[in-house]
């Protein structure tokens, strides 16, 4: 049994529904913003190579990579700001209520968006902490997706602005970012989320503890609904890091 906000639900810990992609240097990485895969590879130093088949006593690999283009990553207001802030300072409680709906994006001209009567339909006379879309159709494709340059779906302003009016404090999609992948730098979502009219001069309320989680996968298995939400991240002092959101099914 758990404690949340006042609440008490039974949980089995036994049973995590893990919905971040994992970071590999295969080709079957995900992709996005025009990037190269990661490259995870031994440490070289003269004739020494960090790897055990190569004769070394450990296993002493160098990563390299991008958190926004290179798979499941949780991101800060810090992200369009001028000055700096830390996703690391941002998220401190990791287990929220969330809600898990399916939205298959509207055909606008050449682009596909997620509008604010689609989530109005499913989140109506509801608040919740958290909000995870799954995009529909929902191909295991995602998982190793190359989207640079394919215009993939995004969030109508309206839509990233209902959320924020409905008290949602941590945003998760399976797409690699919230907004439109050309649109001149205006990241309207990203600003209308999470409160922010200038990128320079920071407003006082714009919201420093909401994240936005992108490029998650969530199985075609989960059912729609609510859980309960263990958002981890990794200890990176930067606008973004490499996350583990993990769903557990409320029983009762």
């Amino acid at each position: 049994t758990i404690k949340h906000g006042g609440q008490s639900f039974l949980v089995d810990l036994s049973k995590p529904i893990d919905l971040s992609i994992p970071l590999t240097n295969s080709d079957e990485n995900p992709i996005a913003w025009y990037l190269d895969k990661p490259k995870i590879e031994p440490v070289r130093m003269g004739d020494w190579i960090g790897k055990v088949a190569a004769g070394a006593s450990t296993n002493f690999n160098d990563i390299h990579f991008n958190p926004h283009g290179h798979g499941t990553h949780t991101e800060c207001l810090g992200h369009i700001t001028r000055d700096f802030y830390s996703v690391n300072q941002a998220l401190k409680n990791f287990f929220f209520l969330v809600e898990l709906i399916s939205v298959k994006p509207y055909h606008k001209g050449t682009d596909q968006v997620i509008t604010k009567i689609q989530l109005q339909a499913w989140l109506e006379n509801k608040s919740p902490e958290a909000v995870a879309i799954r995009t529909l159709p929902n191909s295991i494709a995602k998982k190793s997706t190359k989207y640079s340059h394919t215009n993939p779906p995004y969030l109508e302003e309206s839509a990233a602005l209902y959320l924020r009016e409905i008290g949602v404090k941590h945003l998760l999609i399976d797409l690699p970012s919230v907004d439109r992948e050309e649109d001149q730098g205006k990241l309207v979502c990203h600003k209308a989320f999470w409160n922010v009219k200038d990128v320079q001069n920071l407003n006082e309320d714009a919201r420093h503890d909401a994240t936005i989680t992108e490029m998650i996968f969530i199985p075609d298995s989960v059912p729609d609904g609510r859980y309960l939400l263990n958002l981890q991240i990794s200890s990176f002092e930067n606008d973004a890091s490499p996350s583990k959101p993990v769903l557990y099914a409320i029983e009762r």
